[in-house]
């Protein structure tokens, strides 16, 4: 069988667990335990935000994946103990111990890590590229490290998963010193993706591709979090994300580094982050309408939730 001139397109929201929604893009008689499951019949894919908060536990993990159809993808949130406390330095232990609380329970259905820097954090190439290389990139070798979890992971942790599975990862930056030509090329070196975060102007912008995929964030163009996304933007945004499912740029990328080699093609992962007006899920569905994309079951019966 011949293989795709595109990537795949995994299009979805981040998080799921809003009151707001409730009535709105959830149906009234919806029970929040069925949340996930309606959600994950919407989209291609959700982001995990939990876990950047705290480390959830294996039966959570496993309870997601049971209640998502087959194909569904989670992005996971790398811990702030790492990234927020720790600042990246001294954190074997703590990413041990966060692959160890039951990410592996997602499987197959694993997709990328999405590791968040504070705004307050300046690009150090030393420190980042003493991170980066401790990333695990198979199966493998995130349950070689995994089984380095300390005490606290004793009895609630997961150690299996299929060695050859590949794992990917994207950095999402909000400092200024971090549009830098050197910061391209170290992620490029080490195949992480740089997240196309649309953040109505607050932080950063830039469109350098670093990796054979490409991780966008839209927390709204206009007000941050709170914005939906109009006609024109979604237009824009489906064009983006077409030329990168082929392997090429956007005519007027915005880049901090020269641009990437051509590839054959780039799976491209976009989630809506713009949750407060309850803009994420329909923008999700819009962006999705204009790619030509159809999640497992949209609309989800509700009766096949029960």
């Amino acid at each position: 069988m011949a293989r795709s001139s595109k990537g795949e397109a995994i299009i979805g929201i981040s998080g799921w667990r809003y009151a707001p929604w409730r009535g709105v893009f959830y149906p009234k008689t919806l029970t929040q335990a069925r949340e996930l499951a309606f959600a994950s019949r919407q989209f291609g894919g959700i982001e995990l935000n939990g876990s950047f908060y705290s480390l959830q536990k294996p039966e959570y993990y496993a309870s997601w994946y049971a209640q998502t159809p087959p194909g569904f993808i989670f992005s996971v949130k790398g811990s702030r103990f790492i990234t927020h406390r720790l600042r990246l330095r001294g954190v074997e232990q703590a990413l041990a111990n966060f692959l160890a609380s039951g990410i592996f329970n997602l499987r197959d259905k694993l997709g990328p890590f999405l590791w968040q820097l504070p705004p307050s954090e300046r690009f150090d190439a030393g420190k980042l590229e003493a991170f980066l290389a401790l990333l695990p990139r198979d199966g493998e070798a995130a349950m070689r490290l995994a089984r380095r979890r300390d005490a606290r992971l004793r009895g609630r942790a997961r150690l299996a998963l299929d060695p050859a599975q590949r794992l990917r990862h994207a950095l999402e930056v909000r400092h200024e010193s971090f549009v830098d030509a050197r910061f391209v090329r170290l992620l490029r070196r080490h195949g992480i993706a740089a997240v196309v975060a649309d953040t109505a102007g607050k932080w950063p912008y830039f469109e350098d591709l670093t990796a054979d995929f490409v991780y966008v964030r839209l927390h709204g163009d206009k007000q941050l979090y709170a914005s939906g996304y109009a006609d024109a933007a979604l237009d824009r945004w489906a064009a983006r994300i077409d030329a990168w499912r082929r392997g090429s740029e956007h005519g007027d990328a915005r880049r901090i580094g020269g641009a990437a080699p051509r590839r054959r093609a780039r799976d491209v992962y976009c989630f809506f982050d713009n949750d407060v007006k309850v803009h994420a899920p329909f923008d999700a569905h819009g962006l999705m309408r204009r790619l030509g994309l159809r999640a497992a079951d949209w609309p989800a019966p509700l009766e096949r939730l029960a």
